[in-house]
């Protein structure tokens, strides 16, 4: 079996595209442009690439981007300051503050201090309680650009046994609670599963991100079974040069591209839904604020 590949980048290419058609109708229909704001603490190289991406993205779709970048040595009340007034701002409908932080800032308190309704990122403990519950939350970007590729290639998940290989608060648990949502029988496995091979043989979806790479081999995958790979690991490359590198997933690709029905190539896979699905938050954030239909395709 040779499995079908899931084109992450063509699917997100689609949602930004979604995106952009309920964008195009909230200023026509209603006067609103959604509004997005991205808080970048600190010179870290890997989130000012980001940053810079979100941005280019959020305008393309027709969205405002705001972007705040502030110093290394911001203080605590600074940042928590800038938030509270992005918090009261009508035409803000998403906030965003880039991780990590610089060490001296409290990440949980920040996150914390974000409005729940404008947490694009889903991870103020309210939207985490709210999704755990089964109830209207704003939902993490990864898990569910996970779950729009699922749901688009199977159509109905219901009653298919699905593992997810990690337990982060980001990725791993937020994902099961999505998949139960949709009627999977879900088990969250990690590192330190007894006969995780033998958990994750069973599954009919195997969603990784458990953070090493290539842990995962094809042997462990059902024939047939869809793979998720969410793992972005950079690996030395001697045959590409001196200090080159490569990019790989937490699953072994060929191997497991061999056994499985459809699956996730790094980079391409996962990597491209995660701001598609940022965007669709906000779009989704500025629909609830206003009283309006949320749009359809976009959330979990």
């Amino acid at each position: 079996m040779t499995a079908m590949i899931i084109d992450g980048k063509e699917f997100a290419a689609r949602v930004r595209a979604k995106v952009a058609g309920h964008v195009t109708r909230l200023k026509d229909q209603h006067g609103i442009t959604p509004g997005l704001a991205v808080v970048l603490v600190g010179e870290d190289p890997a989130s000012q690439v980001y940053v810079r991406s979100k941005g280019k993205m959020t305008v393309e779709v027709g969205m405002k981007s705001i972007e705040h970048k502030l110093e290394a040595d911001t203080s605590e009340a600074e940042l928590l300051e800038l938030i509270d007034r992005l918090n009261n701002d009508p035409e803000i409908h998403g906030i965003l503050v880039q991780l990590p932080l610089p060490k001296h800032l409290d990440e949980d308190l920040v996150i914390n201090s974000i409005s729940p309704a404008k947490d694009v990122d889903g991870f103020h403990i309210s939207n985490v309680g709210l999704l755990g519950t089964g109830q209207k939350s704003m939902v993490p970007c990864t898990p569910l650009g996970c779950l729009m590729m699922l749901r688009d290639h199977h159509g109905s998940l219901s009653g298919m046994d699905a593992v997810v290989i990690g337990r982060s608060n980001i990725v791993g648990k937020p994902m099961a609670q999505l998949l139960l949502g949709d009627s999977c029988t879900v088990t969250i496995a990690h590192s330190r599963t007894k006969d995780l091979a033998d958990v994750v043989r069973r599954a009919d979806i195997v969603v990784a991100a458990v953070g090493r790479p290539e842990m995962v081999p094809g042997d462990w995958i059902k024939e047939g079974a869809t793979v998720i790979d969410v793992g972005i690991n950079r690996l030395d490359a001697p045959e590409k040069g001196e200090g080159k590198t490569r990019l790989v997933g937490d699953v072994d690709y060929d191997s497991c591209a061999a056994r499985a029905g459809a699956i996730t190539p790094v980079p391409g896979g996962v990597g491209p839904m995660t701001i598609a699905c940022l965007l669709a938050n906000t779009v989704t954030a500025c629909c609830r604020a206003n009283g309006l239909d949320e749009p359809e395709g976009l959330t979990a």
